[in-house]
């Protein structure tokens, strides 16, 4: 694109003919927010007042296990079930641990049925952090709603996610279906 001279400013970060999708809220992600617990965010998080849970994005509370919206989500409503118990294996959670997990996966899966209509879910646990667990000495299974077409360039040209929807506006809306 030429300035008002006809010449063209080749310069980096000059306007050009390119449209841009500003997702300023990834840099608090790269820069390491949420990473400021004094300890692990899943530990510290459901310790706080039940009064905060909409703060904190937890969903539900169960006796073993916490529902809590994930900060920095793949699509609107995605979601992990997690111990309370700070455990980085699968193969470190108790027989109750492990099943009341699953049952707040099975609960999600409802709740974001009767509240978003997804067309299907990807069910998963990273255990480790070469299996690519982003806080992975503590446990935990995601649940995230999946829509056709939500799948597009944008992750892999833009290394972005397009999300329609604030976390607060999913947690008003998914927590009354816990």
């Amino acid at each position: 694109m030429g300035d008002a001279s006809g010449a063209e400013d080749t310069r980096v970060g000059a306007l050009d003919d390119l449209q841009r999708l500003w997702t300023p809220w990834r840099m608090a992600y790269i820069k390491g927010a949420g990473r400021e617990f004094d300890g692990c965010p899943f530990c510290v998080l459901p310790e706080r007042d039940s009064g905060s849970d909409a703060e904190s994005l937890i969903l539900h509370r169960g006796e073993r296990a916490y529902a809590i919206l994930n900060a920095y989500p793949y699509n609107p409503g995605h979601l992990m079930a997690v111990p309370y118990r700070h455990v980085a294996g699968l193969d470190e959670l108790d027989p109750d641990e492990l099943h009341e997990m699953a049952d707040l996966c099975q609960r999600a899966v409802r709740a974001l049925k009767a509240t978003s209509g997804p067309a299907a879910f990807n069910v998963g646990i990273n255990a480790g952090g070469a299996a690519g667990a982003g806080i992975a000495e503590h446990i935990h299974q995601h649940v995230v709603p999946r829509w056709t077409g939500d799948t597009n360039f944008m992750p892999v040209i833009g290394q972005t996610r397009v999300l329609p929807e604030l976390l607060a506006e999913t947690y008003e809306r998914l927590a009354p279906a816990f």
